[in-house]
């Protein structure tokens, strides 16, 4: 099993550098009353960072939600 995560990562990897290797001609973008140019590959980056980030958040509050759930079971509130 610890081979296939290996494999999948790498694989995942592969192809997000080939992503990333593609998308090399500059962008405008637009954030909020700001104009920002920047490579595109750049803003992929950018973009999958503050998504990993705001899944990984969400994810921790949710599981700290559930033990605390369960701590109120376990005490009887």
């Amino acid at each position: 099993m610890k081979k296939f995560k290996i494999i999948a990562i790498a694989i995942v990897l592969l192809l997000f550098l080939i992503v990333i290797l593609q998308n090399t001609k500059s962008v405008e973008t637009r954030l909020l009353f700001v104009r920002i140019t920047m490579p595109a590959a750049f803003l992929l980056i950018l973009t999958f960072l503050f998504g990993f980030i705001a899944g990984l958040l969400t994810t921790l509050r949710l599981e700290s939600k559930a033990k605390n759930k369960e701590t109120e079971h376990k005490l009887g509130f």
